[in-house]
């Protein structure tokens, strides 16, 4: 949902009090709300970073994002898109700093929540990419499915009986789907 109408820039948004909870994205510079996630979101997101974390970080590959971190994927409008799990390559690493990562993530990882709409992922998917991401999942939690760009109009469907791999991002990096799912079924 746009929450104003004057074009926001990275600025802005960082300089925003942060009191109301509330957690926003610019798209073109327009302020997107997002809500905040639900617990089945949390935890298949917090299941997603521990396997890449268990991958990436022993190996030294580069380093993984959270849902707080903020990339600024485009200027002059500004574009700032927050994916729930994001991985940057060594190679590609800048120094770190106070503001956004003024770069593309390899790649982003988004969970869609009941407020996300088809449009809005499709959107993302395509500003991911034109930004320079290389592999995008979106994680359907209530079907259970992983879809897995890895150009903007390639994707593939998996479900839970499928291999969601890194492909050439992560290559050797694989995890059954049911298996990122299964926090689900634990009571």
């Amino acid at each position: 949902m746009d929450v104003h109408e004057k074009l926001y820039t990275a600025d802005d948004l960082l300089n925003m009090p942060q009191e109301d909870g509330k957690r926003y994205e610019l798209i073109r510079g327009n302020l997107i709300e997002r809500t905040p996630a639900n617990e089945t979101h949390g935890e298949i997101g917090a299941v997603i970073l521990y396997l890449l974390g268990a991958f990436v970080y022993p190996k030294k590959l580069g380093r993984l994002y959270t849902a707080e971190t903020g990339f600024e994927l485009f200027q002059n409008p500004d574009t700032i898109l927050a994916p729930d799990v994001a991985f940057v390559s060594a190679a590609r690493l800048r120094p770190r700093t106070d503001k956004f990562a003024t770069i593309a993530p390899d790649l982003a990882v988004e969970i869609v929540s009941p407020s996300n709409t088809k449009q809005e992922m499709h959107e993302k998917v395509a500003l991911y990419f034109q930004a320079g991401t290389r592999l995008v999942w979106i994680v359907y939690p209530k079907s259970r499915a992983i879809y897995v760009y890895r150009a903007e109009d390639s994707v593939t469907i998996l479900k839970p009986d499928g291999i969601l791999d890194g492909g050439d991002v992560l290559p050797g990096f694989s995890v059954k789907v049911a298996d990122i799912f299964s926090v689900l079924d634990e009571s």
